[in-house]
């Protein structure tokens, strides 16, 4: 009970109360060691045993393990852990050939000299992007409080300048999966920033009719919440961090928001398609090099049905990413 176990000098103090034979006694020993030894040994009690670990400070053989050369009576060798000379060079042989080998392997992985200038490159990005849409979803729901439902109607006037800028930086996303900088898929990555610049900048952009519909606030809306919890969990893992709540929560609110993202993107689309057909915008009617008449309504319908594709490809890399982060882990077989 209650061991008092120290190393000092190279000695191991050893003193304790334990009931044997005779009763309740003190029991207390010392061992010098043949040569230095860690000053910290590491114990372990059970109800049958005590276990003192002693750690070499050099990793040879020692031709005895006390200093003095007879060996103590209360000493006795555990021959289920004894290794003689020629078995410690194995293991210390395998050891250092585990060594040679790592530092081969990573003398084979070519060194790039712009790491850290592309770790900052992400970072800044990342950065840039969250502020972006932090500064769209406050604006918008600060509007929202003041003005209620008045705020939908002129949303994009008011918040159009900070998307389209997020939205052309977003285009860098699609060159850094292209260039291999980051891990992300390419065509996931392909299909939300040129859906969203399809309707920000085609639909929304040169259809003034469509600019103070309510239907902008909530497209603008579901981008910018989405956009909240991706942006900060891509730049903490640039430097190495992960937040748990953040990474539950990037890999759950996309869940609701993007179908409701999809949706409103839909219904814009819908919208816009009697304005296109009545001014005939975007249209390409004869005579044409082609000789074919292409209207673009009917472009419309056919960009739904994509929509709609591209929403299962993100849905479905997401999910799989959700697996990934939050699933249960496997475990490895020994």
């Amino acid at each position: 009970q209650n061991p008092d176990i120290t190393i000092t000098d190279n000695v191991l103090h050893f003193r304790a109360q334990g009931h044997g034979a005779k009763g309740d006694n003190i029991y207390e020993f010392e061992i010098e060691f043949l040569e230095p030894v860690e000053p910290k040994p590491v114990c372990r009690m059970t109800q049958r045993q005590l276990n003192i670990t002693v750690q070499k400070k050099e990793s040879n053989w020692w031709e005895r393990l006390t200093k003095q050369e007879k060996r103590p009576l209360f000493l006795a060798p555990d021959f289920d852990r004894w290794l003689d000379e020629s078995d410690a060079e194995m293991e210390l042989k395998e050891k250092e050939e585990e060594k040679i080998n790592k530092m081969k392997i990573e003398s084979r992985v070519p060194k790039d000299p712009f790491k850290h200038l592309k770790k900052g490159y992400l970072i800044m990005y990342n950065l840039v992007q969250f502020l972006g849409f932090s500064w769209i979803f406050v604006n918008m729901t600060v509007r929202l409080f003041i003005l209620g439902k008045d705020s939908f109607y002129d949303t994009f006037h008011t918040i159009s300048d900070m998307m389209y800028f997020c939205q052309t930086l977003a285009l860098m996303e699609i060159m850094n999966s292209l260039i291999g900088l980051v891990r992300s898929p390419l065509i996931p990555s392909v299909v939300q920033v040129f859906g969203r610049n399809f309707v920000l900048f085609v639909i929304l952009g040169t259809l003034e009719e469509m600019q103070s519909k309510p239907v902008v606030f909530f497209i603008f809306y579901f981008w910018s919440i989405t956009e909240l919890f991706r942006y900060p969990y891509y730049m903490l893992s640039c430097i190495g961090i992960e937040w748990k709540p953040l990474t539950w929560l990037r890999y759950t609110v996309w869940i609701p928001l993007y179908p409701l993202g999809g949706l409103a993107e839909a219904v814009c689309i819908v919208q816009s398609i009697p304005i296109f057909s009545e001014t005939g915008k975007f249209s390409l009617g004869l005579p044409n090099p082609l000789n074919v008449t292409i209207q673009f309504p009917f472009v419309l319908q056919i960009y739904l049905i994509a929509l709609f594709l591209g929403i299962f490809v993100n849905f479905r890399h997401l999910y799989k990413q959700r697996k990934q982060h939050l699933g249960p882990k496997k475990r490895k077989m020994k």
